[in-house]
């Protein structure tokens, strides 16, 4: 499955979400409706997105993705990115000012600081 997801509980509860290979359009119907309903129990998220082995999207997908973004980056409190390549550090850091949430990218190797961050304040 291209993109995975799962309710992780300690200190603080988090969404991870994992993206891997590349995503097509498809690939967002399930994912968006389960963070819809994620949302409506919870409020807002604190998101763990692990982009480790992900490659990208096909011209659908990252159509989905823009509006995904428009739609629920106001539905998350807190946003790791855990990436392993430059272009994930880059495009994370290019839409840091863009997006309403406190975002910060983490190397795949960073994991354990990145979920201990999401768990902060």
């Amino acid at each position: 499955m291209p993109i995975e997801m799962r309710v992780e509980s300690g200190g603080e509860t988090f969404l991870t979400v994992h993206a891997s290979g590349t995503l097509v359009k498809a690939d967002y119907g399930d994912f968006v409706a389960e963070f819809d309903r994620l949302v409506g129990r919870r409020g807002k998220l604190r998101v763990l997105f692990d982009m480790t082995g992900f490659k990208g999207w096909d011209a659908g997908a990252l159509w989905e993705e823009i509006k995904f973004d428009v739609t629920h980056l106001t539905d998350m409190e807190r946003l790791a990115v855990i990436g392993d390549r430059r272009w994930h550090h880059v495009m994370t850091d290019f839409f840091k000012p863009f997006a309403p949430v406190t975002t910060r990218y983490f190397d795949h190797a960073e994991a354990a600081e990145a979920r201990r961050w999401l768990g902060e304040g």
